[in-house]
């Protein structure tokens, strides 16, 4: 499955070159880790946010979000966001702010 170019750009932008994130190919798509740590990605048009287990519920009471769920098996703690939630850069930013505080509140690897 082809990745959103477009949106891994703009995720790319948000973060400025920050050095501690990396990119990787994972899930079919493009992770983008906090010293080493996934904090979002791209899996074909949506955003993945790794939000953690205690923030999955109110995640998902926001608009497009649903459960990261590409095998059957529901990941807790990580949530997909529909590309029509994320057309205002300001709505990208909180999810990748997101993304960040919980990978950041893990240890590096």
């Amino acid at each position: 499955m082809a990745i959103d170019e477009g949106l891994a750009e703009r995720i790319r932008a948000h973060l400025g070159g920050d050095p501690a994130i990396t990119e990787k190919r994972m899930f079919g798509g493009l992770a983008f880790l906090l010293h080493g740590n996934m904090a979002v990605g791209v899996h074909g048009p949506e955003l993945i946010v790794r939000v953690g287990p205690d923030t999955t519920q109110s995640a998902l009471a926001r608009p497009g979000a649903r459960l990261f769920d590409i095998t059957g098996r529901p990941m807790k703690g990580w949530i997909l966001v529909d590309p029509t939630a994320l057309t205002e850069d300001e709505a990208l930013e909180d999810w990748i702010g997101l993304g960040r505080a919980f990978a950041g509140s893990l240890p590096p690897k």
